[in-house]
């Protein structure tokens, strides 16, 4: 007799920032293998262009307008899931974006809205979503975390607090739900190419760099691929229950040394491009 039920053979995923880079990449991934998926951003036109290439080849996607910041743009787009594709089995808390800054010189006002997309975001979904998994007794609440919440980069502030609080939260919350049946975890990407900070200028990007390499961070020039979080979002949805992957963390392999070269430690690491998570 197994410890725990499997689990059922349809689990509608709820994504939210699924208009772009891991979130688009997640519901790609995971519609490829069979899961029932709602899309929800800001950006619904693209949700709902990335739902009918889903819905084309042969999956079942749902797209609605999200804005996590707002309570009853959370609420309206979970019940339209639902309605769509049935009791949501899986959500996916990738919803965010990116502001460079130093603490000092980063406008309040600007740090509040990171802090309101990337942690009240969070909560505004698990508050919605979590009593309904709750009360089936099983679920899974995925949060997309960063390694800046274990190492905090120079000019991130307000998302270097932003995720240091997410991944707070998706540890509390694992206490709370031990024994319900549902499972938090977190996703912790590395240095991934996305278009969250593809907006900053040179004359922010240059000393920022010049930073990450001083303490360290820019130690390659490679990237994750979105696909690889999203590849990892699955593995940790597809545990099957009774065991619970509580934080996988996915860093970029460094570039093939040639093997005849000699390492050297005089160079710093080429500086990498900041757009990712």
């Amino acid at each position: 007799m197994p410890r725990f039920p499997s689990h059922p053979e349809r689990r509608p995923v709820l994504i939210a920032g699924a208009s772009s880079g891991i979130g688009a990449a997640t519901a790609d991934t995971l519609a490829e293998l069979g899961y029932p998926v709602a899309l929800g951003a800001r950006r619904v036109d693209q949700c709902e262009e990335f739902a009918e290439k889903i819905r084309a080849n042969g999956g079942a996607a749902f797209a609605h307008r999200l804005d996590v910041t707002d309570g009853a743009s959370v609420d309206e787009f979970v019940t339209a899931a639902e309605a769509s594709l049935g009791p949501i089995e899986i959500v996916v808390s990738g919803a965010g974006d990116l502001e460079f800054g130093q603490v000092h010189a980063t406008d309040p006002d600007i740090f509040e809205q990171q802090l309101r997309v990337h942690l009240g975001g969070a909560q505004r979904l698990a508050q919605r979503i979590l009593p309904g998994m709750i009360e089936r007794r099983r679920g899974d609440f995925v949060v997309i975390g960063s390694d800046c919440a274990d190492r905090p980069r120079p000019g991130m502030a307000a998302y270097n607090a932003a995720k240091l609080g997410v991944e707070a939260l998706a540890r509390q919350m694992r206490m709370e739900l031990e024994g319900t049946g549902v499972r938090a975890s977190i996703v912790r990407p590395g240095q991934t190419l996305t278009g969250m900070g593809m907006n900053a200028t040179p004359e922010v990007v240059g000393p920022l760099l010049e930073d990450w390499v001083k303490w360290g961070f820019a130690r390659h020039s490679h990237f994750l691929r979105a696909a690889d979080l999203a590849a990892a979002v699955a593995a940790v949805v597809a545990t099957p229950r009774g065991a619970h992957l509580v934080l996988v963390e996915v860093q970029p392999e460094a570039p093939l040394r040639d093997s005849t070269a000699t390492p050297s430690t005089d160079d710093p690491a080429r500086p990498v491009d900041p757009g990712g998570r």
